[in-house]
């Protein structure tokens, strides 16, 4: 069913009419780094002019930036939810963690320079341990072939380089790179938060990002538009996550799969801009495309805060390309009455579970999860601007005036330098610190699982609460008991202060040291600086005007780097003959498959990281995690064990059928499952090969249920079970962002066919669709 809405311009808004000779010189740059790449609306005119006549309708911005950018807007199939299309973004973002292997790839294409804009941000490798300074310095020693590897590389191929200390890829990204109308694609799955500028910003796989580093159009499932109705205002304790909590909480992990999230209505203009990021960051959790904003006098502030009045001066002339036309159609509307909107709090374990703020404590009760907050957490890529610092700050502040800290531990995450440079000049830092905070490093820290935490022993069961994006099982400290929950900042504040989940700042007291119970007022924070930003220090790398006399070392002998060999050529033949190596139950991430923590610092090394693979899935056949049967030896061992014994193991394969005898099942569900074969089609490009089927190995598959490989843009979580011998992955249903790790596509038409060979002889034939679309069909066919 197509809905439709209605949009008025808002005021200071105008149709286009700028004169040709104004377009002709207005050569603003897209960021002060790149002083000679331009913002180009003068093409996302014309393209979009072009797709609206073809199409005939009005467009939503989604469609309107995501068209805007087609290879071949004349002559593209153009249909939501269907169609494949090839895209040209603007420019490429890339975390540390994810850019080892990136720069990997491109290295083995032989080019002499990336194609795009490019960045390298270092935000992942960087533990929390001590306090920023301290742990930041214990950052650059442990990882200085990393980060030497990686700005090497960077000058080589004309990338820029963030060094370590600079903050968070997204908040960089927010800062200095995200623009109304710009496409960006970033290989870390919260990329959505630029948003927040009216950008179209999508989480992927270092592959993607070499395809588009490298010249070649970028393939994406022309995605649906689920549209997010606003109406009234934020007020007193309900913040801009509170808007996503509840959505998350309406769409669950899985609704938004396959879509853009657009918000728009009158709702719009009582949100920050670095509140609508907050809601698009966190729009990864519902498994979307991208989530965004239309422009308006919000994002134009904040871009001429951050020093780029030129390009908020250009899109006030560009502005009806910029918000959503008249009467346009989207897929599914959601309405919500920010006037109404209550603060929410979200888990654990999942970041769907929404709760009211006011009867979490009750709900945990009843389900006996830990009432008392061990640690608060503020900060990460979804909640460290100015205004949620200055927020929590307020917070803190009438606590302090009344005598008390807080009774959690309390940690603080700015997510960039220049936000720490800030709120130490401003006074937020000390009175964070005042209250008991412990201000950490400018990077992703105990958010990613980069948390050396000390207080509780692994297994034993206890609360936190975060203003992060994600809650997974054990994904901040390694601890699966710990029951870990996300807010806003000023909640979190609130609750570290009160100690316990049981407390809502709306209603509830606090008691005082003198024995004066009072409440907490709305907390308030300036959306920005009222003195400009303190950039604090220079930590960006230019790379030279040509690096091609440069060299980029890689020890054969290190244990963190590895440069990549082909893998082996597909047979020609069908796949026989395969193991189940292991049938997941339940929920199975990216995390889940491909740990991160300090799995980190391997990202660079396919054979070792491989080592993780799959050691936080839950085994179905015993309900035990890293625990399974190998079919050869009769005895029990790890998952990536199993699957490397399996793939050295001499002699033909015989015996075993394609599944284990211990039972698949896939009931009524068969024929709408999907089967993915691990690998990329950049690999292709880059002379990686697929379907090892040698005669001295047992291939082997996975099997596992709904949205598969949830969460992170990792592509490790793909690439290791092709490294170690797996051929497919079949499940129910599969997380968008992981599929486009594995193939940057969505199932195929055409299906295929698998036999499945039982202990007791008998066979069953199942009907898989697939994730190859027809052009990486043809693709391979030609290659083979």
């Amino acid at each position: 069913t197509l809905h439709y809405c209605l949009l008025a311009l808002g005021h200071g808004a105008r149709r286009l009419h700028v004169s040709a000779a104004y377009r002709a010189t207005a050569n603003v740059s897209m960021s002060r780094f790149e002083p000679t790449s331009f913002v180009n609306y003068e093409k996302l005119h014309s393209n979009v002019d072009i797709v609206r006549k073809r199409l005939n309708r009005p467009l939503t911005l989604s469609e309107k930036i995501v068209y805007g950018h087609l290879d071949d807007p004349h002559n593209q199939d153009i249909d939501r939810g269907r169609t494949y299309l090839r895209l040209r973004p603007d420019r490429v973002a890339m975390q540390d963690a994810t850019a080892q292997m990136a720069m990997l790839q491109f290295i083995s294409s032989g080019l002499p320079k990336v194609a795009v804009p490019s960045t390298i941000h270092c935000d992942h490798l960087i533990e929390a341990q001590i306090g920023g300074v301290v742990d930041l310095a214990r950052a650059k020693d442990v990882n200085q072939e990393v980060y030497n590897f990686l700005s090497s590389a960077g000058a080589k191929y004309g990338v820029g380089f963030w060094k370590p200390g600079s903050g968070i890829i997204h908040q960089i990204i927010l800062e200095n790179y995200a623009y109304p109308g710009v496409m960006l694609i970033g290989t870390d799955s919260h990329t959505p938060n630029g948003g927040g500028l009216g950008s179209i910003c999508i989480g992927v796989g270092g592959a993607d990002a070499v395809d588009v580093m490298a010249g070649i159009p970028w393939e994406l499932k022309c995605p649906k538009v689920i549209g997010v109705k606003l109406t009234g205002s934020l007020s007193g304790w309900t913040s801009p996550k509170d808007v996503i909590l509840k959505v998350a909480g309406i769409l669950t992990v899985k609704g938004g799969t396959g879509a853009i999230v657009e918000y728009y209505g009158p709702g719009v203009d009582s949100i920050s801009c670095t509140g609508m990021a907050t809601i698009c960051n966190m729009g990864a959790e519902i498994g979307a495309t991208t989530s965004v904003f239309p422009y308006n006098h919000r994002m134009k502030t904040y871009l001429e805060k951050t020093g780029r009045g030129q390009i908020a001066a250009l899109a006030d002339e560009y502005s009806d390309l910029l918000v959503p036309d008249e009467g346009c159609e989207y897929d599914q509307i959601i309405e919500l009455n920010l006037d109404e909107l209550k603060p929410h709090i979200n888990g654990p374990f999942t970041p769907d579970l929404a709760h009211p703020v006011s009867e979490v404590g009750a709900v945990a009760e009843k389900n006996g999860w830990p009432l008392e907050v061990k640690v608060g957490l503020i900060g990460s890529c979804t909640n460290s601007s100015y205004e949620d610092m200055g927020r929590a700050a307020s917070v803190a502040k009438q606590a302090l005036d009344k005598g008390l800290k807080c009774k959690a531990q309390f940690t603080v995450t700015p997510g960039s330098e220049q936000i720490r440079a800030t709120i130490e000049r401003d006074g937020y830092s000390k009175i964070l610190g005042d209250v008991g905070g412990v201000v950490l490093a400018n990077a992703c820290g105990p958010c990613i699982g980069q948390w050396d935490r000390r207080d509780v022993k692994k297994g034993e069961k206890n609360t936190i609460v975060t203003s992060f994006n994600r809650n997974f099982t054990a994904r901040n400290d390694a601890n699966p008991a710990t029951h870990a929950f996300v807010t806003s900042p000023e909640i979190v504040t609130a609750m570290a202060i009160a100690g316990t989940l049981n407390f809502n700042p709306e209603t509830d007291y606090l008691t005082a040291p003198n024995g004066e119970k009072f409440k907490l007022e709305p907390p308030n924070g300036d959306e920005l600086p009222a003195r400009d930003f303190d950039p604090g220090q220079d930590t960006y790398q230019h790379p030279p005007p040509d690096g091609t006399s440069l060299r980029v070392d890689v020890s054969p002998e290190s244990n963190r780097l590895q440069l990549l060999e082909p893998f082996d050529k597909w047979s020609g033949g069908d796949l026989k003959d395969m193991q189940v190596l292991i049938k997941v139950k339940g929920k199975c991430t990216t995390d889940h498959i491909s740990a991160a923590g300090p799995w980190l610092k391997f990202r660079g090394h396919l054979d070792n990281i491989s080592n993780n693979m799959l050691i936080g899935a839950v085994n179905s056949e015993n309900d035990a995690i890293n625990k399974l049967k190998n079919q050869l030896t009769g005895e029990y061992g790890g998952v990536p064990d199993v699957a490397r014994h399996y793939k050295v193991r001499e002699g033909k394969v015989s015996g075993a059928g394609l599944l284990s005898p211990s039972c698949f099942s896939l009931e009524t569900e068969q024929i709408k499952s999907f089967i993915h074969f691990p690998f990329s089609l950049s690999e292709i490009f880059h002379k990686f090969h697929f379907f090892l089927c040698t005669a001295n190995a047992l291939s082997w598959v996975v099997v596992g249920d709904d949205n598969y490989g949830e969460g992170s843009s990792r592509e490790h979580a793909a690439l290791e079970p092709r490294h170690l011998g797996g051929r497919a992955i079949i499940v129910k249903s599969f997380a968008r962002i992981h599929v486009s790790a594995m193939t940057m596509s969505s199932p195929c038409p055409q299906p295929l066919t698998a036999a499945v060979k039982h202990s007791d002889g008998s066979e069953d034939t199942l009907v898989l669709n697939h994730s190859f679309n027809e052009t990486q069909i043809e693709w391979f066919k030609v290659q083979h």
